[in-house]
């Protein structure tokens, strides 16, 4: 990535997947994608912990959120059950929400892991970079609505998307 002329460094990348943003704009569903995040529910289970946790609202609109969220492709419909003259679906989050922010006081120790994991972050990226490159433009290519548009940072949301998915992997299965 290139400098922007100035001695103040980039230290971090806000993403903003249109597509998840617009599906979770709702705070009902980033709730719903957290409770969907521990166990595959039914709806009607949805709605009753979001019920546990004070939130009034029907189960029709529990089960349009649901709906929404899976059309984002943020939950899988993940079990059918079939009983009593219909089907009972199951649903499970595929995509965790975390809205946080760290405190100023975790500076200097985010700071020391930073530095602590960047090399081999530098050599992922090299072998991304270097292995990948095809799929990367071709992905990249995809992407880009326009000619102007390849003044866009493509490549960068393509990287911290695979980085962002190994993560995920790592983590969970650790």
């Amino acid at each position: 990535m290139g400098s922007s002329g100035t001695d103040h460094r980039l230290d971090d990348i806000a993403v903003r997947d249109t597509r998840v943003s617009d599906a979770i704009d709702e705070p009902m569903r980033a709730m719903i994608l957290d409770i969907l995040s521990e166990a595959a529910l039914t709806a009607s289970e949805v709605h009753e912990r979001l019920t546990d946790r004070g939130i009034d609202r029907t189960e029709n609109t529990v089960r349009h959120h649901i709906n929404e969220l899976r059309d984002a492709g943020l939950v899988d419909v993940v079990r059918f059950e079939e009983g009593r003259g219909g089907t009972t679906k199951y649903y499970h989050a595929n995509t965790i929400v975390l809205s946080y922010s760290l405190p100023d006081s975790a500076d200097a120790a985010v700071e020391e892991m930073v530095d602590a994991v960047q090399p081999q972050l530098t050599d992922a990226l090299a072998t991304l970079t270097g292995e990948y490159d095809d799929a990367i433009e071709e992905i990249v290519a995809d992407m880009q609505p326009c000619e102007h548009c390849r003044s866009q940072k493509y490549e960068t949301y393509v990287l911290l998307t695979v980085l962002r998915r190994a993560f995920v992997r790592a983590h969970w299965d650790s």
